[in-house]
């Protein structure tokens, strides 16, 4: 599967913006979703993550409450949208795809996962 991510941009701290990420090549609906994010210097770490019928969604610590992850079957689009964003969100936000279940439960840097698509730059100022 092929994964496109967009909607990155520069946002003041407590804006908002929305990532999207079209699959395409295979069953969307056989896939676990997740976003990823690096900031510079730092590991890359898990931020959001949906089942493959989007019955079930995950968090990080640092975003729960704020962020909701979504995934929409009629295009093949998984969304990450973000609210109350912090300077500390900044980073390269990727979106991945696992065959095999939620995979950051085991290794939340995003390593078991099987899918990458290029990443998108956050920029959050204070």
């Amino acid at each position: 599967v092929q994964l496109q991510a967009s909607g990155g941009g520069s946002v003041q701290a407590g804006g908002a913006l929305r990532l999207s990420c079209v699959a395409s090549g295979r069953a969307f609906g056989r896939y676990f979703m997740a976003w990823f994010r690096q900031a510079a210097g730092t590991d890359r770490e898990f931020v959001a993550g949906i089942s493959w019928d989007g019955g079930s969604t995950y968090y990080g610590d640092s975003v729960k409450g704020r962020w909701t992850i979504s995934r929409e079957f009629t295009d093949d689009t998984v969304y990450l949208q973000m609210n109350s964003l912090e300077p500390e969100d900044t980073g390269v936000y990727y979106c991945a795809a696992s065959q095999w279940g939620p995979a950051w439960t085991s290794n939340p840097t995003g390593n078991l996962m099987d899918y990458w698509g290029k990443g998108t730059l956050v920029t959050v100022s204070s």
